[in-house]
């Protein structure tokens, strides 16, 4: 990948697993980068060990708990008070197959850390992008995505009750949210003639943490099948920072979804334009009543 001076980029869940290490790799390209999220210890550890490898490295921690609308809007603020461009904004961070709970703001969690964060996250400094791209190349924007968006369903009206509750369902229906919402964005960047590309990547089956709320039995199996059919954290950056640098994804070429280092195609639901505009109109109504 080409040097990456003088571009900013931000990564959300950037203290380990994939994000640390799309991280690493964009510091030592020369990129200025800022990790948000919500342990200081790991984000802290994740910086001196980035800064320990490549000494030049400007790399950054800053505070940023999803599941907080009331944290998002500082992380934001900090961020534009300190006047810099945004070139690459990485939605990475993620939760999975964690027992019934909620947000502070009262919606479920794996919707509110994995959709309606990154969501008022993106909205938030969407202006930052758009400027920036206005002084080069386009910005870009990839989001992590997952292949369990195809089990998702439409239901956003029952987000705050979850009768007969699955963890697993409720991350395919995140996953599912955040593939409606890139593409509402993206047709409205495109109506706006904003050089701003927007994209979902899916990095396949990655051993990180993500798999450690599994039930005790399957944990054991996954410790055994993990090492050998699941990617490294490594391996699973890839795709991402193919996403996010590549220069022949640059404009509409690094539009879409990509799977396995290459372009796919979502479920056929993600295409219906009054389910898109049903879950913008949504979620803004939900964020404002906050």
């Amino acid at each position: 990948m080409p040097r990456q001076d003088g571009k900013v980029v931000i990564v959300t869940g950037g203290g380990k697993g994939i994000g640390y290490e799309v991280a690493g790799h964009m510091a030592k390209l020369g990129a200025h980068f800022i990790i948000g999220c919500r342990d200081d210890h790991q984000g802290l550890e994740a910086i001196r060990r980035i800064q320990e490898e490549y000494n030049e490295a400007k790399v950054e921690f800053k505070y940023l708990d999803l599941a907080s609308l009331q944290s998002i809007h500082p992380f934001v603020h900090n961020f534009k008070n300190c006047e810099l461009p945004l070139k690459i904004l990485v939605n990475n961070a993620g939760v999975m197959l964690l027992p019934e709970s909620s947000t502070e703001n009262g919606f479920e969690l794996h919707f509110g850390v994995n959709y309606l964060g990154h969501f008022l996250l993106t909205w938030l400094l969407l202006d930052t992008l758009k400027f920036t791209s206005k002084s080069g190349n386009f910005s870009r924007l990839v989001n992590v995505s997952s292949s369990a968006h195809r089990n998702g369903q439409v239901q956003w009206n029952g987000l705050k009750s979850r009768e007969c509750f699955s963890a697993h369902g409720a991350y395919c229906h995140g996953k599912l949210a955040q593939l409606f919402f890139r593409s509402y964005l993206q047709h409205k960047l495109e109506q706006s003639g904003f050089p701003v590309s927007l994209c979902a990547v899916d990095p396949g089956m990655v051993d990180t943490c993500l798999y450690r709320h599994l039930w005790t039995p399957l944990c054991l199996a996954h410790i055994l099948v993990s090492r050998l059919l699941f990617k490294t954290p490594a391996e699973g950056a890839a795709p991402v920072l193919f996403a996010a640098l590549s220069p022949a994804l640059e404009g509409e070429c690094g539009r879409g979804y990509w799977a396995n280092g290459r372009r796919d195609v979502t479920t056929p639901l993600t295409f219906d334009p009054h389910i898109q505009q049903d879950l913008w109109e949504t979620s803004q109504r939900f964020l404002i009543s906050q």
